[in-house]
């Protein structure tokens, strides 16, 4: 390949023995925030957990798309279309080294460190796509690494190893001091809320859907899976140490990129290869761990004499038979070790252990192509179990049941299966759990199955509490006269708010459990259907409604931003099927309390719109303008008339004031606002002349102040305009109208 010209060769490698007893957990979280840092760490005493593994300070980076692949190294970058496991086998081979020079026992000495998602099975089956991708990750992602740490548990041996790309490089060497220094963890919170993409019902339903494929002779087995999501802020490392010490494993992994961290405590090894030695380890038969001695051993003796479990795990060993023997020597593929249970402190699993020798002309690109995704995470035959997971799960997996590890540039591999595993992105922890669904599958049994093996997580996420009770809290709204979790609410698709936005909102400002001006957001609302549904406006509570929300929400001491939405159905007659939502969410300010006012900006798209005067949810306009202030660093954006006179702002109301003089935008069409009537009251009470004209931008830097109002953020000076300070006088009136209505 062309674009290999242009990378660096690996002349030799500098390896030297460090003291053997640095922490290397403790020397990861040093490290744990850089971009590309890797920690492979092995927990337990398990035979398979042996080395601890750290990359620091990546040199090169591979990242891939389907087909599309950017290469990274040093401060170069090459992007191409190609197979990736084409490019990725010649960029492996570009950078062999021989071991045998080096005389080390350890795994690796360079190589690749990182993941191939789940999703990668595109790129070698034609497989329908029905799931949707809303993560939009790479489907490989790995780092070589200028700084590479091997430690040895068993020999108590740690070794750093860094490559020389030239003859006369430098090497600079971490201090040791560097690696015992200690640094505190910075710790990390959630809402408290974990959503999943499947409530109970939909989850067992979903179970038996898959039994009637296996009724009809479609499949053997599919490996079924929910995901969870909660919101995250703070520390990923300290997620990782948490679940770390609550429940070593074999194949922890810490994988942190620039857009997303990866956080996997899995049981399970993938692929084990050793020149041409090969071997797999699939994983199938769970039991939880009991609470006495006597429950404990129970457990485990229904897992040993199970035949479900029996008849799971042969038939994937047979799976995995299969998939390696296409890229090993006839005949030498066997089993080594069949059914062994493994303990970890929430369950017992069954394992066994398959082996074979690679053939002469497969490489380590080669063994994964011919089995991946590993059969024990999809089912029997394995292309139609992808295909019905790709038909029911609503999300791409991504990195769940993908792969974990390294490959090394001399020939050697160790491979995870992606479970019990965490993303971590943008403020969200998203992690997914499963089971093998046969045909005596119990439902029941196998949800139940799911929230066992992700106990750890729910424990590091929301304490130690009763599973199925408090783990799975969810976001509470009102819809339709129910309240129920937003995650599983739905909008009728043949409705008219969904196909043509027909429908309004109102947002309400609630502080400690008091509503604010829902009078005058009622009777606007009001208003508004009244001119535009075909039917009656509802007769409900709304103080009752928006007072139970956010209880259910936990929200009742905090400043909290309600969203009123209603919507028409799909008739005009009844029985009606209009929507009625009521949802909340904790308000943060935009601005913080020693910043001057906001940051606004002229949005460069002009408006004449007369659905303007209502708060439809033919809301687009608006929210393009207001994401493209967020994106050019401002707070809102300011909204003109095709005269290129101020209509309002994008989220807010506008007004002038000069002297005793206060000046409101002439607009055709725009929303009157509640904040806006309240403050001009509050001004007209003090005295100031309320005058209605066309203003146009320029003169907003001749005012004495100019002030944004709307329900939530009260009244806000604007501070500046385009990154042009506006010349304002030291009145301040906007703190005198916040404290007469918010006592803030």
């Amino acid at each position: 390949m062309k674009f290999m010209k242009n990378l660096p060769k690996i002349k030799d490698l500098y390896i030297k023995e460090i003291p053997p007893n640095i922490d290397i957990i403790n020397l990861a979280q040093r490290y744990s925030s850089d971009h590309g840092t890797v920690l492979l760490a092995s927990g337990g005493d398990l035979d398979s957990a042996r080395f601890n593994i750290l990359g620091i300070s990546p040199w090169l980076e591979i990242r891939t798309k389907g087909k599309t692949i950017n290469i990274k190294y040093n401060n170069e970058s090459i992007d191409l279309s190609h197979d990736p496991f084409y490019a990725l086998k010649g960029i492996i081979n570009h950078f062999k080294i021989h071991i045998k020079k080096y005389n080390q026992p350890y795994p690796i000495l360079s190589g690749l460190l990182g993941y191939f998602s789940y999703d990668l099975k595109d790129q070698i089956e034609e497989l329908p796509s029905l799931s949707i991708d809303d993560l939009n990750l790479p489907d490989i992602l790995l780092f070589s690494h200028n700084y590479l740490l091997v430690q040895d548990k068993i020999d108590k041996r740690t070794h750093l190893i860094m490559p020389i790309f030239r003859d006369k490089d430098l090497i600079i060497e971490p201090t040791i001091l560097d690696f015992q220094h200690k640094i505190e963890s910075k710790g990390f919170y959630t809402d408290g809320n974990l959503v999943s993409n499947f409530n109970k019902r939909e989850y067992m339903e979903t179970i038996d859907r898959i039994k009637r494929y296996i009724i009809n002779g479609d499949v053997y087995q599919v490996n079924m899976s929910q995901r969870f999501t909660s919101s995250f802020f703070g520390d990923e490392f300290s997620l990782f140490k948490t679940l770390f010490y609550l429940n070593p494993a074999p194949f922890f992994a810490y994988i942190r990129s620039n857009d997303h961290t990866i956080i996997s405590t899995s049981p399970e090894r993938f692929l084990l290869q050793k020149g041409h030695y090969v071997e797999t380890r699939p994983i199938k038969g769970t039991r939880p761990r009991g609470n006495t001695i006597d429950k404990d051993q129970e457990l485990l003796n229904e897992l040993k004499t199970s035949k479900k479990d029996d008849a799971e795990l042969s038939m994937i060993v047979d799976l995995l038979r299969n998939d390696i023997g296409k890229v090993c020597k006839p005949g030498s593929v066997k089993v080594k070790e069949h059914k062994r249970v493994e303990r970890y402190k929430n369950v017992f699993h069954l394992i066994s252990i398959v082996e074979g020798e690679l053939s002469d002309n497969a490489e380590s690109i080669d063994l994964i192509w011919a089995t991946f995704p590993g059969g024990s995470i999809t089912g029997c035959p394995k292309i139609r179990a992808m295909e019905i997971i790709e038909e029911l799960e609503p999300n791409k997996r991504h990195i769940y049941t993908g792969s974990i590890g390294y490959l090394s540039f001399h020939n050697t591999m160790d491979l995870s299966i992606a479970i019990r595993t965490a993303t971590i992105i943008n403020n969200k922890i998203l992690f997914s759990v499963g089971g093998g669904i046969v045909y005596d599958s119990d439902p029941l049994l196998e949800f139940q199955e799911t929230l066992y093996k992700a106990e750890s997580f729910f424990k590091a996420l929301q304490g130690d509490k009763s599973l199925e009770k408090n783990k799975i809290s969810h976001h509470q709204v009102w819809l339709n006269g129910k309240f129920q979790d937003i995650n599983n609410s739905h909008v009728p698709i043949d409705s008219l708010a969904f196909q043509y936005g027909m429908g309004l909102f109102e947002t309400i400002r609630v502080q400690n459990n008091k509503v604010y001006f829902l009078e005058e957001h009622i009777n606007r609302l009001k208003t508004s259907w009244d001119k535009i549904m075909p039917i009656e406006f509802p007769n409900l509570s709304w103080e009752e409604i928006i007072s139970e929300v956010i209880k259910r929400n936990r929200l009742e001491d905090q400043l909290v931003a309600v969203k009123i939405i209603t919507g028409m159905g799909s008739r005009d007659i009844p029985p009606y099927d209009r929507i009625i939502v009521v949802m909340c969410k904790k308000y943060l300010p935009r601005v913080h309390p020693q910043e001057l006012g906001l940051k606004v900006c002229i949005y460069p798209q002009k408006r004449l719109f007369p659905l303007a005067e209502h708060k439809s949810l033919n809301y687009l306009y608006y929210f393009e303008a207001g994401k493209w202030a967020k994106k050019h660093g401002f707070h809102e954006a300011i909204i003109l008339n095709p005269d290129g006179s101020i209509s309002e702002g994008n989220t807010t109301n506008i007004l002038m004031i000069k002297e005793r003089d206060v000046y409101v935008p002439i607009s055709d069409y725009f929303l009157n606002g509640i904040m806006l009537k309240k403050t001009l009251e509050f001004l007209k009470n003090k005295n100031y002349n309320i005058i209605s004209k066309k203003i146009y931008p320029k003169e907003l830097f001749l005012a004495d102040e100019v002030l944004m109002t709307n329900s939530l953020i009260g009244a806000l000076r604007i501070a500046y305009i385009d990154n042009k300070e506006l010349g304002q006088k030291d009145s301040f009136i906007y703190k005198d109208i916040n404290s007469y209505y918010f006592g803030v």
